[in-house]
């Protein structure tokens, strides 16, 4: 049994050694609604705050929510969105940039409170939806959010649905712009990492005109441009070794080759005219079972290159002395260039127009003089990989516009607020090389131009240039209008204080549509997307919600808030929640929430069209290579150790997702230089959508024989893997915070902070009614849809320093180990296989001692740490799982700003 790794251990590594702790993101604000940002008394304004329609004091919450400064995480070099919410110890996985390498029709960048899924995360800006990504249409792409605009990030965590509707049930992280900017602004910043690859350069000009409140008016605008170059498998030691890594036990490989393997049709055997000497042509070939195996892992990238614009303009306007009317633009783009190992042709062993296969007449068959070996003189049916085309590239390319007007103000006693936005997101896959016409590759390999075994000539060459495909072959669009109207005032007054209340609604409509270009899609089965068929969705939301604030005594409050929406095409839905906050002492609060809450199935998820596409791992044919071995009907390149067909998409049966959330938590500030806090969460879901983990189809054929679909051969043709309701999910534990802000010495400020969460239980069915399975420090299918690992304990921790112009950061990120995927492809002596615990530090320093200039230098992962080795196969990234770990390893950084006025 697995050693169950726990707090007191984690917390005794953080403070050993002396310096164990670095700049937190929270080392100025741990939880909104009590911290103090200095000695000043603090002037009580009321606001909205995220997770409230209700304006009040920000310390009057109920719901725990983290506020991340702007200022804190662009002093640690943090260039996106992704890269800021990877420090909330609540956001424990992420599907990131370099998640997309071998992935196609992704949502770009997403985040996941709760390991929920991504599209359990509500995200907003300035409170506001953004249209999903066009592609995996059930999460907003991080990549469009330009934080050089950002004020702060409020990250809520607790289930929101009774306020925000749908998506809301593992938190809402609220991107907040400046609200109004008087100036110009210019900066600058470089990222040079140690190794090879993934330098970053980022720039940036923001500036404003007149002043809200004096001028009455007030126009702000920023330009943000990002760009980071990819890193290649084998520019780091824990991918170079691909699939064949010794280090975790990981034995994987595809029998797709180069040299070509072959099936003599005639006598019914495999083979290989380099078989015994096949790294002779590639040091990505080796030899295994009389022919050769590829390691394609160690011919990929594992950080894409990536490049992102956002243009963001707000125009703000005085109606009067309480009323403000805005106008918001935001045009952000992003494309996300990956590479993978050549192009694939798998024979089918005919022999016949449906095959890749050469005669005898060929001047490449075996013994003809060109290539080694001899074989019957029949046809021979290949599985070859086209390493001499170069690389499968393709470029996403992904784009947000939104427009927003608004008014807010009072009117008659009341707060308000309402607005219209319209918002589209479109996306595109693109070939941009390496993918080649599987016709033409028929017809070059039948006339014995192309040389499947050896280097091409010539000719060979040009014919292949030839095959290269190139342009658009999916694009999608996402499209959200809405308008929302929100009113809120004190009704009257108690004994304890006065009742606020707040009532709104919203109407919305939600287009989808997701195009396929078959003129193109259809000359290369590596696309996936033959089979696939254009569609598109539309549905109307209607909301109507309300909230009460009652202060029942003067150290209790009670808070109600009920939300009701209606989907045209899934029903409707009344989700409440109730929030309790008692505080018998200056020094110490208690806080509890209960609230159901809903996602309903996002337009892609019902109607992405299904298209096949290569498993992530490679398996064996439980029926013609059980564990392994051939057997009777089965070959051994065809059938044993491959990357099968998947068959993905939408399904439009697919039902709500429920929940039910509980928090319970306290805070307390024994001096006023101290503030720590603990809040338990339990939630439950039902109904879950997403897919069943391909590593489950493969471990128990008989439980899903009905998700094999065979070719007449009996050769497996794909496997079903659409989305469906899966059983339930529950999770429980805790989230720590402590601030400490030190006396006032001669030598300087000092600050200490930690921001952590504890889990104690993670549960999944993976069907309705099923068993549960952990997925808690283990590694499973609970994970959003691919499987992942519940850490035990995440935080961040950190120590500041100011003395006058000067500042330094020093921040900690640390999280347990878990077991390993240990899956099919790894040897029998490192099934048992746990991956270690991971610590990452950030430092830096800023000095703002030059009249209009703050300068920041610093270096990301200062020791250089690589990720915990894995034997995780279900990512393209082979060695370490990239969800969770840095692979750029240390990098420097600095950054220049200039304020022009």
């Amino acid at each position: 049994m697995m050693k169950e790794r726990g707090l007191p251990r984690s917390l005794r590594l953080m403070f050993s050694g002396g310096v164990a702790v670095g700049l937190g993101l929270l080392a100025h604000s741990v939880q909104a609604q009590e911290t103090k940002t200095d000695d000043a008394p603090q002037q009580l304004q009321r606001v909205e705050i995220t997770g409230s329609s209700i304006k009040r004091i920000a310390a009057e919450g109920t719901s725990p929510i983290t506020t991340i400064k702007a200022d804190d995480f662009v002093k640690l070099g943090a260039t996106t969105a992704a890269e800021v919410l990877a420090s909330v110890s609540g956001n424990q996985s992420q599907f990131t940039t370099a998640s997309n390498v071998g992935a196609g029709k992704t949502v770009g960048a997403a985040a996941d409170l709760r390991s929920l899924g991504s599209n359990k995360t509500l995200v907003l800006l300035n409170g506001r939806r953004l249209a999903n990504s066009a592609f995996d249409g059930s999460a907003v792409d991080l990549n469009v959010i330009p934080i050089a605009a950002l004020d702060r990030v409020e990250v809520l965590r607790d289930g929101a649905s009774a306020i925000y509707g749908t998506d809301a049930i593992g938190g809402v992280i609220n991107f907040i712009t400046k609200r109004s900017y008087t100036g110009l602004n210019l900066s600058a910043e470089g990222i040079a990492p140690e190794q090879s690859g993934g330098a970053e350069k980022r720039f940036n000009l923001s500036g404003g005109h007149g002043d809200l409140d004096k001028d009455g008016y007030n126009f702000f605008g920023v330009i943000d441009y990002h760009n980071q170059n990819g890193v290649k498998a084998s520019d780091r030691s824990v991918s170079k070794l691909g699939g064949q890594n010794p280090n975790v036990g990981l034995n994987a490989s595809s029998g797709n080759s180069y040299p070509a393997n072959y099936y003599d049709i005639n006598p019914g055997t495999s083979g290989n005219p380099y078989a015994g000497n096949c790294s002779s042509l590639t040091p990505f070939a080796f030899n295994r079972g009389g022919i050769c195996r590829y390691n394609s892992q160690a011919n990929i990238g594992i950080v894409p290159k990536t490049e992102e614009i956002a243009v963001l303009g707000k125009g703000s306007f005085k109606l009067d002395a309480d009323n403000t009317a805005s106008i918001e633009y935001l045009h952000s783009q992003s494309k996300v260039k990956t590479y993978v190992a050549g192009d694939v042709f798998a024979g089918d062993g005919s022999g016949t127009a449906t095959d890749y296969y050469i005669n005898s007449s060929s001047p490449y068959y075996p013994g003809n003089g060109i290539t080694p070996g001899s074989a019957s003189g029949g046809p021979l049916s290949l599985n070859w990989r086209s390493e001499s085309a170069g690389q499968r590239v393709t470029e996403s390319k992904n784009s947000t516009d939104r427009l927003v007007l608004s008014l807010e103000g009072t009117k008659f006693g009341w707060d308000y607020k309402t607005g219209l936005s319209y918002s589209v997101s479109k996306a595109k896959d693109n070939l941009e090389g390496g993918y080649l016409n599987n016709g033409m590759i028929q017809a070059g390999l039948l006339s014995g131009v192309i040389n499947p075994f050896g280097p091409q000539n010539a000719a060979g060459t040009a014919y292949l240039q030839s095959a290269q495909l190139y342009g658009t072959y999916e694009d999608a669009r996402t499209q959200t209008t809405s308008i929302d109207f929100t009113a809120s005032r004190e009704l009257f007054n108690l004994p304890a204080g006065p009742v606020g209340f707040a009532v709104g609604g919203e109407f919305r409509k939600e287009k989808a549509n997701f195009n396929v270009d078959h003129a193109l899609a259809d000359l290369d089965a590596s696309t996936g997307s033959q089979d696939a068929q254009s569609s598109s969705g539309s549905r109307n939301v209607k909301a109507l919600f309300t909230e009460l604030s009652i202060p029942v005594v003067k150290t209790l409050d009670l808070s109600l808030a009920a939300r009701y929406d209606n989907y045209s095409d899934v029903g409707g839905t009344l989700n409440p929640k109730v929030g309790i906050r008692f505080q018998p002492a200056k020094q110490i609060m208690f806080r509890s929430t209960y609230s159901t809450g809903f996602r309903a199935p996002s337009l892609y998820e019902l109607n992405d069209p299904t298209s096949k596409t290569y498993t992530n791992s490679a398996y064996n044919d439980p029926v013609l290579c059980p564990g392994g071995n051939v057997a009777a009907g089965g070959i051994e390149a065809r059938d044993c150790g491959q990357q099968f067909f998947k068959l993905q998409g939408g399904n439009k049966n697919l039902q709500p997702e429920k929940s039910n959330s509980f928090t319970l938590g306290m805070v307390i500030e024994p001096i006023p230089s101290v503030t720590a806090s603990v809040d338990y969460f339990n939630i439950k879901i039902k109904n879950q959508i997403s897919t069943i983990s391909e590593g489950d189809i493969f471990n128990d054929p008989t439980k899903y024989a009905a998700d094999y679909v065979r070719n007449p051969d009996g050769s497996l043709n794909y496997v079903l893997n659409t989305n469906v309701n899966l059983g339930n999910v529950h999770t429980q534990g805790f989230d720590l915070g402590f601030n400490w802000r030190l006396p006032k010495t001669a030598w300087g400020n000092f600050g200490l902070s930690l921001d952590g969460t504890y889990v104690t239980q993670y549960d999944y069915q993976s069907e309705a009614g099923g068993p549960y399975l952990n997925n808690l420090a283990v590694y499973g299918g609970g994970v959003g849809t691919a499987g992942g690992v519940v850490f035990r304990w995440r935080h961040t921790a950190g120590l500041n320093w100011n003395n006058g112009p000067w500042a330094v950061s020093l921040q900690q990120i640390y999280t347990t180990g878990y077991r390993d995927q240990n899956g099919v492809n790894v040897v029998a002596a490192y099934k048992n296989h746990e991956v270690s615990s991971y610590t990452r530090y950030n430092l830096s320093g800023t000095y703002t001692g030059f009249k209009n200039i703050t300068l920041t230098a610093g270096i990301k992962n200062l020791f250089n740490t690589n990720p915990p080795a894995s034997n995780v196969t279900d990512n393209f990234q082979y060695g370490y799982d990239a969800r969770y770990g840095d692979v750029i390893g240390r990098a420097f950084f600095v950054r220049a700003n200039y304020q022009f006025f």
